[in-house]
């Protein structure tokens, strides 16, 4: 099969010009054409953080079957259990995106589940920081003893928190900043 020849480029009013390096220069698409643009992040989201819970679940899976296993303080469980929790809840809001999908397929509606979606992945994010922190917290407690896995713990706390929290307003600040000069 050859390749398919692209549409003309049509630059009406409710098109979407070429691609700019100006920042200044916003979009122009219609209200489906960014719904659709949106839906395509999310689900690209959705296969990065699916892939990783995956094989986070798969390694919280195995661990009762390790020998050492069972040398687990009460308190040890406690989390890992957790943990494990966590990790199912997640699969579950990741996959309740696609059963959303399916149950809106065709009614027209895609800007609510973008809207939806958008919502259960930001929930998913937050648990998916707690499930990372309990998980390193855990190691470093079987490896090092309590100190280290609270030391381990809330040194990634803080390093999510500037990742994920401080960096990302940080940036978008500046950007509005640079637009509304």
């Amino acid at each position: 099969m050859g390749k398919r020849a692209l549409p003309a480029e049509n630059n009406g009013p409710d098109r979407t010009p070429a691609p700019s390096a100006d920042p200044s220069v916003e979009r122009r698409e219609t209200a489906l054409e960014k719904t659709d643009r949106n839906w395509n992040d999310l689900l690209q989201e959705l296969r990065v953080l699916q892939t990783g819970i995956q094989i986070l679940t798969g390694f919280l899976l195995t661990l009762p079957f390790q020998p050492r296993f069972r040398e687990l303080s009460p308190a040890q469980i406690l989390v890992y259990l957790a943990l494990v929790v966590m990790s199912v809840l997640i699969t579950a809001l990741l996959m309740s995106t696609v059963v959303m999908h399916r149950t809106f397929f065709q009614h027209r509606i895609k800007s609510d589940l973008v809207r939806s979606s958008d919502a259960l992945l930001r929930i998913t994010i937050i648990l998916v920081g707690l499930i990372l922190i309990g998980t390193l917290g855990l190691i470093f407690d079987l490896v090092l003893g309590a100190g280290g896995g609270l030391i381990a713990g809330a040194s990634l706390t803080a390093v999510l928190a500037v990742l994920w929290g401080f960096l990302p307003r940080r940036i978008r600040r500046r950007a509005l900043h640079r637009r509304n000069r």
